[in-house]
């Protein structure tokens, strides 16, 4: 880290900031739908920066419009960038004043770029002997590195001098330059040389040097040791003219015609009139109440309140304060603890291990806090050279088990799931679990942060926690938590299970106020979380020789498309290189470009190749190499290999916490994304049996979002249809077709199905007529009859809307709320996705809850039966139950599951549960 005098000139390059900032903060948006978000980054990293370094003298600068002398040399220049997004756009003028009324210098100048505006001033300073830190993302900036100039990356936090810019580029400062000119910069399209990347034009400057030394000494180039570097010199001879325009393009100037001067870079009075008109416009709440009481912006008492919805925020969080931590490895300060741990009502826990999979983790330590701002950390199992002593695991887990599992003791952790599966390796039931933070802040607003504990520290307090990279490093040579030295794992432990605590009082009291989401708190997400836990532990058996066959099969059929593709593009390419594709598809044979990317090639997603394949043979192949290898790569070939070595069985991990809507995800393996439409999909399914003497019962919500529809709705016609027992469908059929329900075809049906579904999700006539095949007239006549037969449809479709624009949120029928930031957006597709989101959620949700709750009362019923091992939920997919239970118990089995799941709900209409019974999971589905 390089030594920065104290008051260093900083200068910031505002557009980098901008753009940054914009894409990294979530589309924040005030009640008038003006976008906030890349204001609120903005203006936060300044914070941080004005804190971090007490500058006497800074400069904020951004690109002026219009083009610049580059633009004139060179009219490809930047020509890659797509359009400003307009939600970018409209942020920058309020930006600009809000930066301006905090007194801090701000310019543009016209003509250049806001690299060139810091590269004059910060020459000027090196050559006055002043030391200079320029606040950037931007790699150019690199070449303007000396001894009085430092980089720092804002959102890194890493600081980049002389000997920084030589271990990142492998070249120095005063070759950046030249590096830049021989590579091209794809960004701003710089051409470069074609055939020059990183490491050979990193080996012609370290053998040869400059630009102007290479091009003296063309014939020492095939010497050197880099890749190519025996036709490089005729690369470079042929492409001299563009090599030389190159390094004009990428020399930042700093030889300005400035208007103002280092002088001038003093910060001014902050303009509290300004800043309360501009906070109170853009509704930065936390921010305009500083203002008004007069307080300095840039202070350390203020609070940084950096992108939190005021909806979820609505207590400021108190400073954080360093935590008084200690780690116990003394057995007499450890009984001590264990006696205040039993007298609390109250404790927040953490465990550290050797592996993130719960089912094979190994406990290295424990953490606990029962006080804001004090923690221990327990080590038991650190094992590096020279470790200290530790008190004995069996010991420690023994004096602990009576405070784990009394129910007495209210426990809070984040993301307890882990935590008692992690126990449960040790035989110790983990009761108590009152409170997750991670759940509770997932309640409060899925949308709002990621809600892992470091997100949620910076998020909510302001605190930017240890990070397990920081202690353990990154890649392959990153440490297990047991080869971490105690003095770097014990603040990071004890921080956990502080801040966790911290967390706990900040977003409780949050709950509490809205009386829906802490009922939905306690009484439905943290109880699932015991749940969760033993559906993972139960597992599933999976048959690893009937996978293998089918990973054997699958690949003979890819081999067989690969072939067939080859032919019909005549020639051999690699299906699954995006850049061949683009270039066998849309250069060799001009296929229609539907879509392009952000740096505008043609798109080769799924949805262009969807609709290319209606008339196209060889986009349909592709789709069907792409889901055949995925099925390898996720299932077939990796499902084996997931076994665990101890139960025989395969532990999928269930996340509360992921979804915007409420619906559970899984992961290693994702059983969510199975297809289950396909013979493919199926025959995996297959692959998922019970043990001997055992059968697999899956049970499955029949058509639960049409049915919570009819219930928000309150559409006669679709709660007479769910009420008596009439197939939706077919009832949908008859009254948009008019024919009686006998005289309803296939293809009626068909097409009420695509209507009746397509329109919870927002379809719109053109996407109908699309799925049809249908004029989209003919597609709008359908849609018109729907809603004229189900004019209750319409109504709660309107007022979804309305809701959801007047309170940024909708809500489940238990009151989960889903928050839509974009519903105010300026960008109408933006908007018209949050429109059809906020239609959709709250049937999604709802259906969320239902199963959740499902769930949650057969666990009790199971626990209720003599010998309830022989009865085991072992999956939950989508609105799907799955158990393996043992053959005398599956009658009564059943009856329970339909019972519970049918009465889950809270709905007008009934719930209808379909039951299947089999040896393998395809057979039950």
């Amino acid at each position: 880290m390089p030594n920065i005098p104290q008051h260093p000139i900083v200068l910031v390059d505002g557009s980098s900031y901008l753009f940054r900032a914009f894409h990294a903060m979530p589309p924040l948006t005030n009640s008038q739908g003006m976008p906030t978000g890349a204001i609120y980054g903005v203006v936060n990293m300044l914070k941080s920066l004005m804190l971090q370094f007490n500058p006497q003298q800074i400069g904020v600068i951004f690109d002026a419009k219009g083009k610049t002398f580059r633009d004139d040399m060179y009219p490809e220049y930047k020509a890659n960038r797509p359009p400003m997004d307009p939600d970018l756009r409209c942020q920058i003028e309020p930006l600009h004043q809000i930066i301006a009324a905090l007194g801090l210098p701000i310019y543009s100048v016209p003509g250049v770029e806001a690299d060139d505006v810091i590269g004059t001033l910060s020459k000027q300073a090196s050559s006055e002997g002043l030391f200079t830190v320029i606040s950037t993302g931007d790699k150019d900036m690199a070449q303007l590195v000396d001894t009085n100039t430092v980089l720092i990356n804002t959102m890194t936090d890493t600081i980049m001098d002389i000997d920084g810019v030589n271990e990142k580029f492998g070249v120095p400062p005063e070759l950046i330059i030249d590096f830049l000119a021989l590579k091209g910069d794809k960004v701003d399209n710089i051409p470069g040389v074609p055939g020059v990347g990183d490491k050979s034009a990193v080996g012609l400057l370290q053998g040869i040097g400059s630009i102007n030394a290479i091009y003296q000494n063309l014939d020492d180039i095939a010497g050197l040791s880099f890749r190519g570097a025996k036709t490089m010199a005729k690369k470079m001879v042929e492409h001299e003219e563009q090599a030389r325009m190159s390094y004009e393009l990428a020399t930042i100037k700093i030889d300005c015609e400035l208007e103002f001067s280092l002088d001038d870079l003093t910060p001014k009075s902050q303009d509290n009139d300004t800043l309360v008109s501009l906070f109170t416009q853009y509704e930065m709440k936390r921010w305009l109440n500083d203002a008004k009481a007069g307080k300095p912006f840039f202070s350390s008492e203020t609070v940084n309140h950096s992108s939190k919805n005021e909806e979820t925020t609505a207590q400021p969080p108190t400073e954080q304060k360093a935590g008084k931590y200690k780690t116990i490895t003394d057995q007499a300060e450890f009984n001590v603890w264990v006696e205040k741990l039993a007298q609390s009502s109250l404790i927040c826990l953490d465990t550290e291990t050797t592996s993130v999979n719960a089912m094979e983790a190994e406990l290295v330590g424990l953490s606990f806090a029962v006080e804001s701002g004090e923690a221990i950390y327990i080590p038991v199992a650190h094992d590096y050279p020279d470790a200290p002593d530790q008190l004995q695991r069996d010991n420690v887990l023994a004096a602990l088990q009576p405070i784990l599992s009394s129910p007495e003791i209210k426990k809070v952790g984040q993301n307890l799931k882990y935590d008692i599966n992690v126990l449960a390796n040790y035989n110790i039931e983990l009761q108590g679990v009152v409170f997750d933070t991670m759940l509770s802040s997932y309640v409060l607003n899925s949308t709002a942060t990621k809600h892992n504990m470091d997100s949620l520290s910076d998020f909510y307090l302001n605190h930017k926690t240890i990070t397990f990279e920081e202690i353990a490093g990154k890649g392959a040579k990153q440490l297990t938590f047991n080869q971490i030295p105690l003095e770097q794992a014990s603040p990071y432990a004890a921080e956990d299970a502080d801040i966790t605590l911290r967390l706990h009082q900040h977003l409780w009291p949050q709950l509490e106020a809205q009386q829906e989401l802490s009922e939905l708190a306690a009484q439905l997400e943290v109880p699932l979380v015991k749940v969760l836990a033993k559906v993972e532990r139960n597992g599933v058996l999976v048959d690893s020789q009937q996978l293998g066959q089918q990973t054997q099969y699958l690949s003979s059929r890819v081999a067989e498309i690969q072939a067939e593709a080859h032919t019909l593009a005549g020639e051999v390419f690699n299906l699954g290189s995006t850049k061949q594709l683009q270039a066998i598809l849309f250069e060799k044979m001009g296929l229609p470009v539907i879509k392009k990317t952000p740096k505008g090639a043609p798109s080769t997603g799924e949805e262009v190749l969807s609709e290319l394949a209606n008339d196209y043979e060889l986009p349909r192949l592709i789709m069907e190499y792409r889901g055949l290898s995925k099925l390898i790569s996720t299932y077939t070939d990796k499902l084996p290999h997931m076994i665990n070595h101890r139960t025989g069985r395969i532990h999928t991990s269930y996340h509360q916490a992921v979804t915007a809507t409420g619906r559970l995800s899984s992961s290693d393996p994702n059983l969510q994304n199975i297809p289950i439409r396909t013979d493919e999909g199926q025959k995996i399914r297959q692959a998922f049996i019970a043990r001997p003497g055992y059968k697999i019962i899956a049970a499955d919500y029949s058509q639960v979002e049409l049915r919570i529809m009819a219930h928000l709705s309150g559409d006669e016609g679709l709660k007479h249809a769910f009420s008596n027992g009439i197939d939706v469908h077919s009832a949908t059929a008859s009254e948009i077709f008019g024919v009686s329900l006998d005289e309803v075809t296939s293809d009626h049906r068909r097409s009420a199905k695509a209507i009746n579904f397509g329109l919870i999700y927002g379809m719109s006539a053109f996407g109908l007529a699309k799925q049809l095949n249908i004029p989209r007239h003919e597609a709008q006549n359908y849609m018109d009859l729907y809603f004229s037969r189900y004019p209750q449809v319409l109504h709660y479709m309107e007022t979804a809307r309305q809701f959801a624009e007047a309170n940024g949120y909708v809500k489940t029928v238990r009151g989960r709320r889903l928050y839509l930031p974009d519903i105010k957006s300026r960008n109408g597709a933006r908007k018209k996705a949050a429109e059809r989101a906020a239609i959709n959620a709250p049937m999604q949700g709802t259906a969320a809850d239902i199963i959740k709750q499902a769930m949650i009362d057969m666990d009790t019923w199971i626990a209720q039966q003599a010998n309830s091992d022989e009865i085991l939920m072992i999956m939950q997919v989508h609105d799907e139950l799955v158990f393996e239970v043992k053959e005398s118990r599956v009658e009564e089995t059943v009856e329970a599951i339909q019972s519970m799941m049918e009465g889950a709900g809270q709905l007008s209409v009934p719930l209808d549960v379909e039951v299947g019974i089999g040896e393998n999971w395809q057979q039950a589905h």
